[in-house]
């Protein structure tokens, strides 16, 4: 079990799903990124390959007005949506799409959706290939000066061709911060 670090559902308990398919991001790791970002208030959230919700339920639980959530794993999902329910996100808050990543772009593109703040963590074995082909998909979906956070694995390299504006390292994992 993990739980929200802050906020108005700071301290309420998160569920995981199964198995070693997700890395849910650590209450540690989470707790710095946020010290990281600042003050969240209405901002519009994007969390891709977002295994149990963690990050978005976090941004949520600080003052982000919506969050959109993207998970193709079935089991994950699921996970996402019993978090969602037991902490009184609803719909106006929180939407979850299971879809992949590419087909989740498309369809706000399509919608004309934009975001301030998207969190991306790949599965790590995919995060280098990933990065280009996302790059160019969501540049047309972040809002100005949009917060792009991307969690990976300190050896990896995922360029998203946006000007980095913090990078920070705990253990293995990389969390790097660009700027739209």
């Amino acid at each position: 079990m993990m739980r929200v670090v802050a906020g108005r559902l700071g301290g309420r308990r998160l569920a995981v799903p199964p198995g070693s398919g997700t890395r849910p991001t650590s209450d540690r790791v989470r707790q710095a990124l946020f010290s990281m970002l600042g003050p969240l208030d209405g901002e519009r959230v994007l969390d891709l390959f977002a295994g149990s919700g963690a990050l978005a339920i976090e941004a949520l639980s600080r003052g982000a007005a919506t969050a959109t959530l993207v998970e193709q794993d079935g089991r994950a999902a699921a996970v996402i949506a019993g978090n969602l329910a037991a902490l009184g996100l609803g719909s106006e808050q929180a939407r979850l799409l299971t879809l992949p990543a590419a087909a989740a772009l498309r369809a706000a593109r399509a919608a004309g959706e934009a975001y301030d703040l998207v969190f991306l963590d790949p599965p790590y074995r995919q995060a280098a290939a990933l990065g280009e082909q996302l790059a160019e998909q969501l540049e047309p979906l972040l809002a100005p000066g949009a917060l792009v956070v991307v969690e990976c694995d300190r050896r990896v390299e995922m360029n998203l061709g946006l000007p980095l504006a913090r990078e920070r390292r705990y253990g293995d994992t990389l969390i790097r911060i660009h700027r739209a």
